[in-house]
């Protein structure tokens, strides 16, 4: 660990940055420039004394899962990430391994979004980031862990998963769901996370096994459906989704008509976000 270029590197990231850039509001003249160590501590989810530390050169060596916190809080690019790792001890993440690294192009549009639900998702459906009413409407799905990281293995595992859908909804969505696995499986392979994923449910869920021999492979760029929340009730909404270049990962956003009751829904659902029942779901 080379305490000194972490140190320095991330002093300088961190000023490189202004509050816009990762959806902060500016407030207040700013003495020095860039963010203050609060700001990447919040973002990176760690506390302040910890991340101070880090940059005076006296903290502990961070872990690879605190390492990729901070490069997705930095918005770091992928040679800006891997540098991160190296200098800090660590091996850098294989590129077929490394989908936990947010895409810094999606996250700067997921920055600007803070009023309809909107997330990015890995290509094996497993949140990366969400913003705030993408947790009041499906809860956190960051806090999942294994391949319950993956809403495809939670689908077929988890009944409670299928509540958000209407039941006249539920098989269609679980062949979109095995269809899009199919694409991850295409581009990684049988020895990757997607085919420890199709052995796994191949074996424990005889709905994803019949749907698995039908060979579907599709990935939606657009969809329209109807979700249910558990205090608003049924939601109507049109699905966006911006792939990155890979392919590997996908900002999805979600949004209603204008002066509808949907798009009402979506207002109430931005303040439930604020509320009870957001907190009970963190």
């Amino acid at each position: 660990m080379d305490r000194a270029a972490l140190a320095d590197f991330l002093r300088r990231r961190r000023e490189a940055l202004q509050p816009g850039d990762v959806g902060l509001p500016e407030g207040a003249r700013r003495r020095a420039p860039g963010l203050r160590r609060e700001e990447v501590a919040s973002l990176a989810v760690m506390s302040t004394d910890y991340y101070t530390r880090l940059e005076q050169r006296r903290g502990p060596q961070p872990s690879e899962q605190m390492l990729a916190s901070l490069a997705r809080a930095l918005r770091l690019t992928g040679d800006e990430r891997d540098y991160l790792y190296r200098v800090a001890g660590h091996n850098a993440p294989a590129t077929l391994s490394a989908s936990t690294h947010v895409a810094p192009a999606l996250l700067r549009v997921l920055d600007r979004l803070d009023d309809t639900p909107a997330l990015i998702l890995s290509d094996l459906a497993e949140t990366l980031v969400q913003n705030r009413p993408a947790a009041a409407l499906f809860g956190d799905a960051t806090r999942h862990t294994g391949l319950a990281r993956s809403a495809i293995y939670r689908w077929f595992t988890d009944p409670s998963e299928r509540t958000l859908y209407p039941e006249a909804d539920r098989d269609r969505q679980s062949r979109a769901q095995v269809a899009n696995l199919r694409v991850a499986y295409g581009l990684r392979g049988p020895r990757s996370r997607a085919g420890e994923l199709v052995r796994v449910l191949q074996r424990t869920s005889e709905e994803f096994a019949e749907l698995w021999a039908r060979h579907e492979v599709v990935r939606r760029f657009e969809d329209h459906k109807t979700l249910v929340h558990p205090e608003i009730g049924p939601i109507e909404l049109d699905c966006q989704a911006l792939f990155t270049e890979d392919q590997s990962q996908t900002l999805l956003v979600l949004t209603a008509a204008p002066r509808t009751e949907d798009f009402e829904k979506l207002r109430l659902l931005a303040v439930l976000g604020h509320g009870p029942f957001a907190e009970a779901e963190r």
